[in-house]
C-alpha cells in the first residue's frame, strides 16, 4: 500500500478520496487554487500545497504544477477524482513516466475509451450491442455520408469523437439539414476537443441512461457492480441517479454486466470505470466508457456495501479485488440528488458566501460535501457543491427517506437547486420509475417559473 497520495482534485470528491486515504492509513497530500484555500478538505489536510491562481488552466489542469507538488511531498501516486485531469491520457502517462503512480487505468486505456470511434470499434469486437450506425470516423463526402444516413435510418445523431460532457452533438431529422449539421459539428469538435472527427449514430426516441459500474485489477480480474439509472437529465447533464434501476429485469443487467467484464479483459482495463448505455425496448446500446470513479458512485456503494474510492486505490497499489462476483450483492434501493450553486429552475450559478448549511441525517442518509457554514462558493468551478444519498430496503422507502432529508437541509446565502428535487421527489412519473432522458426537460418546459 501506498504511505502517500496526492489527491489531484477539488470539491466533494477531494474530501471523499481523503476519508478514503485515513480509513486505508495512507496520508493525503491535498492541492489547491487560490480559490480553495478554505475549503474543509484543506482545513483537514496533513499537507496541502497551493498549485495556482483561481483559473482551472492554471491550477487544476496545469501538469507540471501537480506533479510539481507531488515531488516536493514525496507522494507515490496520484488520484485524479473525476473532471478534470481524470480523462487525460497524456496527463496519466506523464504521472507514470515522472515515477509516480496513476490511480486509474493505463494511459492506452483512457486513449481507447477517450476518443469514442475507437471505444465502439473496441466495444463491438468485445460482443458489446452499440447503437447503430458508422463504425468509424464519418468520411468528407458527401455521398457517402448520405447513403450511411439512409441506411441507419432518421433521425440521426452526429457526434464529436474526443467530446464528453454533453457537448459536441448534433441531431439531425432530414438528409436536406444532414452536411450542414456534420460540417458545423466537426467545427466545433475541432475548436473544444482539438480533434475535429465525428461518426453517426441512430437517435434513439426515448431511451432511459443506464450505465454499469465495474472495478478491475492489474491481475486479470474485474467485476460489475450491478447498474445506475441516470436518465434524469437536463442537457445531457445528470440531475439525480438512482440502483437499482427501476422495471429492468436482473437476468438483463447480468447479461449485460457480464459482456461488460468481458471487454475489461479484452482491453486489460484496471481500476475503476463505468459503461455508459442508452435502453431502449428491452436493449442496451453502448455509447460510452468513463475511465475514472463517477459524480454518481455513492448510490453503488450503498447498495453493494462496497467502497469504490478504496478499492480503486487498493488496486492501484497492485493489490488483487478484496471479492468475485458472485460475493457481490445488491441490496435494497439508492437514491442521489445532485446539490448545485445555482437557480432551481433557471439554472443560472449562485456562487456566493454559505451563510447557513444544515446537512440532514437520519437512517440510511449520507450527505457528500465539503461545504460548512460560512464557506464562500468560488464562481470558477462546477457548480455542484454536494451529493445527498439514501438507501432504504425498497424504491419506496428511499424516496421517502429523500423526502425527508431534502426537507430537513438548509442551505442559506446561496441559491440551490433542492426545491427542484423536493418536486421531482413527489412527481407522479418518477415515483412510477422508469422516465426516460427527456423526461425532465419536458416536465421543466410545463413547469416553467
Amino acid at each position: 500500500m501506498f504511505k502517500k497520495i496526492l489527491v489531484a482534485n477539488r470539491g466533494e470528491i477531494a474530501l471523499r478520496i481523503q476519508r478514503a486515504c485515513r480509513e486505508l492509513g495512507v496520508k493525503a497530500v491535498m492541492v489547491y487554487s487560490e480559490a480553495d484555500r478554505e475549503a474543509k478538505y484543506v482545513k483537514l489536510a496533513e499537507e496541502a500545497v497551493c498549485i495556482g491562481p483561481a483559473p482551472s488552466a492554471q491550477s487544476y489542469l496545469n501538469m507540471p504544477a501537480i506533479i510539481s507538488a507531488a515531488e516536493v511531498t514525496d507522494a507515490e501516486a496520484i488520484h485524479p477524482g473525476y473532471g478534470f485531469l481524470s480523462e487525460n491520457a497524456d496527463f496519466a502517462e506523464r504521472v507514470e513516466k515522472s515515477g509516480f503512480q496513476f490511480i486509474g487505468p493505463t494511459p492506452e486505456s483512457i486513449r481507447i475509451m477517450g476518443d469514442k470511434v475507437s471505444a465502439k470499434q473496441a466495444m463491438i469486437r468485445a460482443g458489446v450491442p452499440c447503437v447503430p450506425g458508422s463504425e468509424g470516423e464519418l468520411p468528407d463526402d458527401p455521398v457517402l455520408i448520405k447513403r450511411m444516413a439512409k441506411s441507419v435510418g432518421y433521425p440521426v445523431i452526429i457526434k464529436a469523437a474526443g467530446g464528453g460532457g454533453g457537448r459536441g452533438m448534433r441531431v439531425v431529422h432530414t438528409e436536406a439539414a444532414l452536411v450542414n449539421a456534420v460540417a458545423m459539428t466537426k467545427a466545433e469538435a475541432g475548436a473544444a476537443f482539438g480533434n475535429p472527427a465525428v461518426y453517426m449514430e441512430k437517435f434513439l426516441q426515448n431511451p432511459r441512461h443506464i450505465e454499469i459500474q465495474i472495478l478491475a485489477d492489474k491481475h486479470k480480474n474485474a467485476v460489475y457492480l450491478g447498474e445506475r439509472d441516470c436518465s434524469m437529465q437536463r442537457r445531457h447533464q445528470k440531475v439525480l441517479e438512482e440502483s437499482p434501476a427501476p422495471g429492468i429485469s436482473r437476468k438483463l443487467i447480468e447479461r449485460i454486466g457480464e459482456r461488460c467484464v468481458a471487454a475489461c479483459k479484452k482491453i486489460g482495463y484496471r481500476g475503476a470505470g463505468t459503461f455508459e448505455f442508452l435502453y431502449e425496448d428491452g436493449e442496451f446500446y453502448f455509447i460510452e466508457m468513463n475511465t475514472r470513479v463517477q459524480v454518481e458512485h455513492p448510490v453503488t456503494e450503498m447498495v453493494t456495501g462496497i467502497d469504490i474510492v478504496k478499492t480503486q486505490i487498493m488496486v492501484a497499489a497492485g493489490e488483487k479485488l478484496p471479492f468475485t462476483q458472485r460475493q457481490i450483492e445488491m441490496r435494497g434501493h439508492a437514491i442521489e440528488c445532485r446539490v448545485n450553486a445555482e437557480d432551481p429552475y433557471k439554472f443560472t450559478p449562485s456562487p456566493g458566501r454559505v451563510t447557513m448549511w444544515h446537512a440532514p441525517g437520519g437512517p440510511g442518509v449520507r450527505v457528500d460535501s465539503h461545504v460548512y457554514t460560512n464557506y464562500f462558493v468560488p464562481p470558477n468551478y462546477d457548480s455542484m457543491v454536494g451529493k445527498i444519498i439514501v438507501h432504504g430496503d425498497t424504491r419506496e422507502q428511499a424516496m421517502a427517506r429523500m423526502r425527508t432529508a431534502l426537507a430537513e437541509t438548509v442551505v442559506e446565502g446561496i441559491n440551490t437547486n433542492i426545491p427542484l428535487h423536493r418536486e421531482l421527489m413527489v412527481d407522479a412519473k418518477f415515483m412510477d420509475g422508469g422516465t426516460n432522458i427527456h423526461y425532465l426537460e419536458h416536465w421543466l418546459e410545463q413547469h416553467k417559473r
